[in-house]
């Protein structure tokens, strides 16, 4: 079963949305989102809309107003439900916006009683932690499609508390988007990229670390909006104190000033070149319904299982000798490759790369959750660490209680996640990465999966920063209360952002204004020390974006520990509610909620309940992959050298590999004398990898993140076989291939 976001008649015709104006506010690594929305009732009769829609995971709603006509309401956050019901049997104008019980990234939108033929806007503002790329970008995306989410057997969620699916198709969206962003950076703006067209970035000071940037006019709101910021020394850590509310009790959260740390670290390369051989890899994928659609609605787009397909196929050739591994395909069951993890073989490989071509969407639902309760009743193999990789578009509505399993398991299982295709749960997919200690990727629009999963490869063989200490340094009669849980694991590429509430007389500090904060953890079994100093004067005012995002981490906390208390925690609840309260953030026991009387007189005529329209993402059946490999390649790569390099990279690279091969082969004799001489003495298989290893570093930079393995696992094997004339080879491919690549930059 499945339920998404729309808005019709009962005719099944749209309720006219007119439009979606979305202003951004971004500062450094987090951003204030503000949008409003304008439709109306063109019916005879009142009607209850409810307008469900999708925010990034890690977003904290902030601010909520209605205006009917000429009246305006702004809500505030109380326990959720009783008011907003007592106030409709009251006949009273009653808004509710609050989080959905199953999952935090999706928004129910109660707009109470709508007259007949009555305009209606709504506002909201979410502010929300910033993700970061695998080149350093932070992505800003604004959701617009909210795919159906799957409600598992047995659930107990009942259909009732949510809308009805409806969508359109592209270019018939009744209604367009306007956004607008104003970034501002402690380091200049490097540049702002998006998915959709952009009007120029505007710097606004000669430093370049403000400006301003908005969408092209006219875009259709028929994909997640996504915005990405590339700023200057983004490995620098910062820290920013933000100033208390002034209304609010000293001693509160929010009466005191909170302080951020953002920890984005760069590792040596010489330790990040160390790659350990260790491991149980288990690929879980996503085999539901949904994974046939499109990845992107543009013409030739790939489905995401074919894309899937791609990846598993790079990643299995890429392994380290010695792991082990295994592939479970799940839907509304699961299946797995083999009974249980295997050692990393020339068999095994062969054996899974067949079944892999094989895959199909074609296991029904969407059961995450009992496919991870089995992986975690299997006992893990000694000296083996296990590391999750899931690949699922994230349609699920038990989100919370996914999270919660992962987190519970964390001690002995990493997880890396990705989010394919337009839609995919923000929540979930970065929520099973941060409580897994591993890192979360989005493939959207015409992103190519493989270079971001090899990163996280790179990342899972990489060394992490384990032991993490963060201890505060502030002058006497001031203390840090920190907000944020622990950091368990941090490694390259990974960012993490700590809360802490700072309390006792900042303002009465003459002289000594300035705290440090010290940062300890261990890197490849080495003892690393940072020390950072800020000022505890408060920055200007940002509009309590630190104050709530810090609400919010702590409010997740409580909400998990309350979950996993199974309620009967005394106490955890109501702080929940006290600090959602106090914050202005919602949660999952609050709700924004606003009355508007009208004359005291209750809405006439029956109350009637609609949706508003989505995008449609036309699936299509799943697409099927033939992988063909040249003759001469097979003839010419070893049994050794076909797990390194004989197999595809991907559809590009195969292609131009087997041609590239094949051709130098069948021209070899046009070598001068003395080099076919030389080679008449080096065994084919050594010739074969090492022009293969020429070709790729001479014409393929540009994807060496997706061979990259492949290439050391041939080094390796080159350097196994003790050839003597492993000079006279690189020498040879490159006067085939009309390159200048050095035997030292392939690792020889």
């Amino acid at each position: 079963m499945v339920n998404c976001c729309g808005l019709v008649t009962v005719k099944n015709e749209p309720v006219p949305l007119k439009s979606i104006a979305v202003k951004v506010s971004v500062q450094g690594h987090v951003a204030t989102v503000s949008s409003t929305l304008q439709y109306e009732n063109q019916e005879e009769s009142p009607l209850e809309a409810i307008f469900v829609f999708p925010l990034p995971g890690e977003a904290a709603v902030c601010r909520f107003s209605a205006k009917i006509g000429q009246s305006e309401v702004v809500a505030e956050v109380q326990e959720k439900q009783k008011q907003y019901d007592d106030s409709l049997s009251l006949g009273q104008q009653a808004f509710l916006l609050e989080e959905s019980d199953e999952s935090p990234d999706v928004f129910k939108l109660s707009v109470g009683s709508l007259p007949p033929g009555e305009k209606a806007s709504v506002s909201l503002d979410y502010v929300t932690e910033l993700a970061v790329q695998a080149d350093d970008g932070l992505r800003l995306c604004l959701p617009t499609v909210l795919n159906p989410r799957y409600q598992p057997q047995g659930s107990g969620i009942g259909s009732g508390s949510s809308a009805l699916v409806s969508s359109v198709p592209t270019g018939s969206v009744p209604y367009s988007l306007s956004l607008s962003a104003r970034v501002s950076s402690p380091h200049p703006i490097s540049r702002v990229e998006s998915n959709c067209p952009l009007d120029p970035l505007n710097y606004l000071n000669t430093e370049k670390t403000q400006a301003t940037v908005s969408l092209a006019a006219g875009h259709q709101f028929d994909r997640d909006v996504e915005l990405l910021l590339y700023y200057q020394d983004t490995h620098q850590p910062t820290a920013i104190v933000e100033a208390a509310q002034t209304s609010a009790k000293p001693g509160s959260l929010m009466g005191d000033p909170v302080v951020m740390l953002s920890l984005y670290p760069k590792f040596p390369k010489d330790v990040m070149s160390s790659m350990t051989s260790l491991g149980e890899f288990l690929f879980v994928v996503d085999r539901s319904g949904s994974m046939s659609c499109s990845m992107h609605n543009g013409s030739g787009a790939q489905d995401r299982i074919g894309s899937a397909r791609d990846t598993l196929l790079l990643l299995l050739k890429s392994l380290p000798m010695g792991c082990y591994f295994n592939i479970i395909g799940f839907g509304s069951r699961y299946e797995s490759f083999f009974p249980t993890s295997v050692e990393y073989s020339q068999k095994t490989m062969d054996e899974a790369l067949q079944k892999v071509k094989a895959m199909m969407a074609d296991l029904g639902g969407t059961e995450i959750l009992q496919t991870l309760k089995h992986i975690y009743s299997q006992p893990c193999l000694p000296d083996q660490p296990r590391q999750l990789f899931l690949f699922t578009d994230g349609e699920v509505v038990n989100t919370k209680e996914v999270l919660d399993l992962v987190k519970a398991n964390a001690g002995s299982h990493r997880c890396f996640s990705f989010g394919i295709g337009e839609g995919a749960s923000s929540a979930l997919i970065s929520g099973v990465a941060k409580q897994g200690g591993g890192h979360a990727q989005f493939i959207t629009g015409q992103d190519r999966m493989q270079p971001k999963v090899m990163q996280s490869l790179r990342f899972a063989l990489q060394p992490a920063a384990v032991d993490i200490s963060v201890k505060w340094n502030v002058p006497n009669g001031v203390s840090v209360t920190p907000l944020s849980p622990p950091i368990r694991m941090l490694f390259q590429g990974q960012r993490a952002l700590l809360y802490a509430q700072i309390t006792g007389e900042v303002g009465a500090l003459s002289g000594d204004t300035e705290g440090s904060v010290t940062v300890k953890y261990s890197l490849a079994e080495q003892p690393v020390e940072n020390q950072l100093s800020f000022s505890l004067k408060p920055a200007e005012d940002t509009g309590l974006t630190v104050h709530r995002l810090g609400a919010r981490t702590l409010i997740r906390c409580m909400e998990m520990e309350e979950r996993q208390g199974g309620g009967e925690k005394k106490g955890v609840k109501e702080k929940v509610v006290e600090l959602s309260v106090q914050s202005g953030v919602s949660s999952a026991f609050t709700a924004f909620i606003a009355v508007h009387k009208v004359d005291g007189k209750a809405v006439q005529g029956p109350m009637l309940r609609r949706q508003v329209p989505t995008i449609l993402i036309f699936c299509l059946f799943p697409l099927f992959l033939t992988i063909s490999l040249s003759h001469h390649v097979s003839l010419s790569l070893s049994h050794h050298v076909s797990l390194s390099l004989s197999l595809t990279l991907s559809v590009c690279l195969s292609v131009c590999l087997s041609v590239c091969l094949s051709v130098c082969l069948s021209v070899c004799h046009s070598v001068t004398l003395s080099l076919c001489h030389s080679l008449t003495q080096v065994d084919q298989e050594v010739w074969a990898t090492v022009l293969a290893l020429v070709w790729l570093y001479g014409f393929k930079m540009e994807a060496q993140e997706e061979w990259q393995f492949l290439a050391m696992k041939a080094v390796s094997w080159i350097q196994a076989q003790k050839a003597a004339s492993v000079s006279e080879c690189v020498q040879a491919g490159n006067t085939l291939l009309g390159c200048q690549v050095q035997k030292e930059t392939l690792g020889l």
